[in-house]
């Protein structure tokens, strides 16, 4: 799945959570690139450009202007080329509704978004470390949703 680097595509309109984020990214010990994307719009007209390098993962926050993550996911999963990109939900709320419709519409995972840059730093190793190629087919409830 991953060349040299990991490949990581955030979007995410909120400045302080792109920020925190970037942060603890540069922090962990994986090695990658981050591109970030301050909404949901800019995200997925840079994904159907068909010239470009597709991400590894995308984190996506679900409450964004212009087009919602789960409008992106639901674009993401309908797409050939797009389909077998690893999506995140990165998102505040922790609701049964949008964990499990994230679900349904096909995210790997679902983040509560953490307080703590240190939760964060976690979150993203343990993510970033996964074999996808073999989680992905068996996707359940029960380890769906990280909440921090």
């Amino acid at each position: 799945m991953y060349q040299d680097k990991l490949k990581i595509f955030l979007a995410e309109d909120d400045i302080d959570d792109r920020s925190f984020f970037k942060d603890a990214f540069e922090e962990i010990k994986v090695k990658h690139t981050l591109e970030i994307f301050e909404d949901g719009i800019t995200l997925m007209e840079h994904l159907k450009q068909e010239d470009i390098m597709l991400p590894d993962i995308i984190f996506m926050d679900i409450n964004m202007p212009g087009l919602s993550g789960m409008e992106c996911l639901k674009d993401i999963r309908s797409d050939k080329r797009l389909s077998e990109i690893v999506v995140a939900i990165y998102s505040t709320s922790a609701s049964p509704a949008n964990v499990e419709e994230a679900f349904i519409e096909g995210a790997n995972i679902y983040i509560k978004k953490p307080d703590e840059f240190s939760a964060l730093k976690k979150i993203i190793t343990d993510i970033t470390n996964i074999s996808w190629q073999y989680v992905t087919d068996g996707l359940n409830r029960q380890n769906f949703m990280i909440n921090y």
